[in-house]
């Protein structure tokens, strides 16, 4: 049996080598991992001896030969392949480990030019995984150190890699191997050659997603699903998630369940975020968890039966007694006490995911921060992508607009029922107090029908609006909207301004008595 190791990342590959020459496995390997074998005492031949073919080009060529892809493209049941091999002098390869040049690590360093990308395109290794991986009946083709132990396992019990084994590397290898050439594609599509910049949106977009589920039906009952995350999952994303108990995630679930925990994320105070159908319900934040929840759960009791739940601080017994007296599909935080897991033994069917939260980073990328650097949503044939909406106003942020200042305490309501809106269906508009919304109307072809259903949630909940603040995800284009909100009662509203018609909204301001702020800022969200 021989072996060609050619390896860029090194990770194990000594260990590996050792096992397999304990085996009788015969080596070969090329340039860097064949000197580093023979450094450690381990008989490697070098490629080029089996070639009898120098390397050359700065190490461009080396195991682009007959001899090396004859060996491993060979079908060892065809007389006339084994024949041919005979003829030429070519011996059988029957295991490859190879790990490519590190394309998508040296594209993220900061600084890299298009000729450090261009010499980190790998040319021999792909092309031997894709002989291996299509000869998979007789060659087993490793990819990633991951898979070492479990060959070493079956070679050292029965003398050989399973079919099972060998049909599970190929699929990894040309897994690998996609994955690498849509990063070359997606970085090479966006380079601008002129100037050595790149564009935001490559030419070319190639989506590179591992499935983690099969669901037991879509949307509705009559369609089909799967869940899949990114090759590469940003840390505190729904998809690192770690499910402890309850049923099967549902299609629905998982859409909820995101919309609830990139809501509660946003949040630096101990929070709070029911939703119902993709929109919040009631979120607050409170002293700690229990508190948040009953501030939240008060907004909209209605709509919280059968909701999905998001807090962003340890779930203790205390806030876990009160949850689980409703009907919760899902609830998501990043950890729970044993005491609660305890509690919510008993509420099998709950569905209780722990998501680890990243820490906080100033000035990190979406990326570290947990988030998504792009939206993508599915049209006819194709795709809209936009970056995502991470955008986060300050307090600096906000222009007065108005003679009637708000307080220091409505200020913050205002950041509160802002950062709210952003979850919440356009035409969203959102009331709130004391850190808790008090009325949502969301996702309503009118901006006064939101602030209207909105007014009417609260009185169905018996929350008095007198005195609350209130935002609204797009400008009022027109004073009627303002009058239905302070009508409810507020008396301070945030709105991002930039309508033709901000005067005559301003001036209706100043005549009701009431303070408004711009944050110059829109947050539709379709």
């Amino acid at each position: 049996m021989k072996a060609l190791i050619s390896v860029s990342d090194k990770t194990g590959i000594v260990e590996l080598a050792q096992a397999l020459h304990n085996l009788k496995v015969e080596l070969l390997s090329t340039g860097g991992t064949a000197k580093l074998l023979a450094e450690q005492g381990l008989p490697v031949t070098e490629v080029a001896q089996l070639t009898e073919f120098p390397e050359m080009l700065d190490g461009r060529v080396k195991t682009l030969h007959p001899k090396v892809h004859g060996g491993l493209l060979a079908r060892r049941d065809v007389p006339e392949h084994m024949a041919a091999l005979k003829e030429h002098g070519i011996q059988t390869i029957d295991l490859l480990i190879v790990n490519l040049y590190p394309f998508e690590a040296t594209v993220a360093k900061p600084g890299c030019t298009l000729e450090d990308a261009i010499e980190n395109i790998d040319i021999g290794g792909p092309a031997m995984v894709r002989s291996a991986a299509k000869n998979w009946k007789d060659v087993a083709v490793l990819t990633d150190a991951s898979q070492y132990a479990t060959v070493i396992e079956e070679l050292k019990a029965s003398g050989k890699v399973s079919e099972k084994t060998r049909f599970a590397l190929s699929v990894a290898a040309f897994n690998r191997i996609s994955n690498y050439d849509a990063a070359i594609s997606d970085y090479l599509s966006s380079f601008n050659l002129e100037d050595g910049t790149r564009k935001e949106f490559p030419a070319q977009s190639n989506g590179r997603f591992v499935k983690l589920q099969d669901l037991r039906y879509g949307e509705n009952p009559h369609q089909t699903a799967a869940f899949y995350r990114d090759l590469y999952p940003a840390p505190g994303s729904l998809v690192t998630a770690v499910q402890l108990q309850g049923k099967e995630l549902s299609y629905n679930n998982i859409a909820d369940a995101d919309a609830a925990w990139e809501c509660v994320k946003s949040f630096t105070e101990s929070a709070c975020v029911i939703v119902k159908h993709a929109n919040p319900c009631g979120v607050a934040v409170g002293a700690n968890p229990l508190e948040s929840y009953n501030k939240a759960f008060q907004t909209d009791p209605t709509s919280a039966f059968g909701g999905i739940i998001a807090l962003n601080r340890t779930v203790d017994a205390a806030a876990a007694q009160q949850i689980s007296k409703q009907f919760v599909e899902v609830l998501m935080a990043p950890s729970y006490s044993a005491e609660a897991l305890e509690i919510f033994k008993a509420k099998a069917n709950v569905r209780v995911l722990q998501i680890d939260l990243p820490e906080l980073k100033a000035g990190g990328t979406a990326f570290e921060q947990g988030r998504n650097a792009q939206d993508i949503k599915r049209v006819g044939s194709g795709l809209l992508i936009q970056t995502a909406d991470n955008h986060e106003l300050q307090l600096a942020d906000l222009k007065v607009v108005t003679k009637v200042q708000p307080t220091p305490s409505q200020l913050q309501d205002l950041l509160f029922a802002w950062k709210v809106a952003k979850y919440v269906k356009s035409n969203a508009i959102v009331f709130c107090a004391n850190g808790m919304t008090m009325g949502v109307g969301a996702g309503q072809m009118s901006r006064l029908d939101s602030a209207r259903i909105a007014s009417i949630k609260a009185g169905h909940a018996g929350l008095s609006l007198q005195n609350t603040v209130v935002a609204s995800d797009a400008f009022f284009p027109f004073r009627d909207g303002l009058d239905v909100v302070v009508d409810a009662g507020a008396n301070c509203v945030i709105q991002p301004g930039g309508s033709m018609r901000d005067p005559e909204v301003i001036a209706a301001a100043d005549e009701r008595g009431v303070a408004m702020v711009f944050s110059g800022v829109r947050h539709f969200r379709h």
